[in-house]
């Protein structure tokens, strides 16, 4: 974003526009003062569970106007209402965040509907199962950086991509990570983790290949050649097994690991 310097120099700053939870006459949000495209909307301030009939509404609208950047919080109760898959419709969008949703039914998401050009996707505090986010990340095909933030489920990831850098995971119950095959994936970066022994009704599972009977979040990394950035590990709680080796940490001290696999 240009700064103040910059504006003076003459480069115009990036438009943002808002859409108001007022009504207007015929129930619609209000686009404030613009009438082309959107490029960066910001739908953070209201309790969406007011607005269940409108928000497919507000998308539609996002999806004619061409946005390409989506912030989109439900503020701040309940913590699981469900996102419309309408979503899946805003195809010109290069960085999405969601708060405090639960994800589409993949059910309702019409076949082929993806984000063809999304580069950056957070979910914060959302609530989602395993095919969700499954579903999610293979309708992305271009995406670079995830970020996942307190998560209201364990997070059980496995990552296969040709275009991801950086994935960043924190505040959150981690079962499990499986870099099965990320060529350009430069950096696995997770912070304040917890292991699934932290949630008393947490599921056991009998998978061989993502265990978690030890009461350790599993890290496994498989085809991450260009991995550089892995951190941090903390002792007894996560295990990190590289290329089929486990490596055991036994100190007391939280490690940054620097890989070359």
């Amino acid at each position: 974003r240009p700064s103040a310097s910059g504006r003076r120099r003459g480069r115009a700053a990036p438009h943002r526009h808002s859409l108001s939870p007022c009504r207007h006459r015929r129930g619609v949000p209000h686009p404030r003062g613009a009438s082309g495209p959107f490029r960066c909307v910001h739908l953070t301030r209201s309790t969406m569970e007011e607005h269940r009939g409108e928000m497919s509404r507000w998308l539609d609208i996002l999806v004619a106007k061409g946005v390409q950047e989506l912030v989109f919080v439900n503020r701040p109760w309940p913590i699981d209402l469900r996102l419309p898959a309408t979503l899946f419709g805003c195809a010109s969008l290069t960085r999405l965040y969601l708060g405090l949703w639960r994800l589409p039914d993949t059910a309702a998401v019409p076949r082929g509907a993806r984000f063809p050009n999304l580069k950056e996707l957070g979910l914060c505090m959302t609530v989602m199962e395993d095919r969700d986010l499954a579903f999610m990340l293979e309708r992305c095909p271009v995406l670079e950086f995830l970020v996942l933030m307190g998560s209201q489920t364990g997070v059980r990831l496995r990552l296969i991509s040709q275009r991801l850098r950086c994935v960043q995971l924190g505040h959150a119950l981690l079962e499990y990570i499986d870099v099965v095959d990320a060529p350009t994936l430069e950096r696995l970066f997770f912070w304040e983790i917890a292991p699934p022994g932290k949630l008393k009704s947490f599921r056991k599972r009998n998978d061989d290949n993502h265990s978690t009977m030890n009461g350790c979040s599993r890290i496994k990394i498989g085809r991450a050649p260009n991995l550089r950035v892995l951190g941090y590990i903390q002792p007894g709680e996560q295990e990190l097994g590289i290329s089929n080796t486990v490596v055991v940490v036994c100190s007391s001290i939280v490690y940054t690991c620097y890989v070359n696999i």
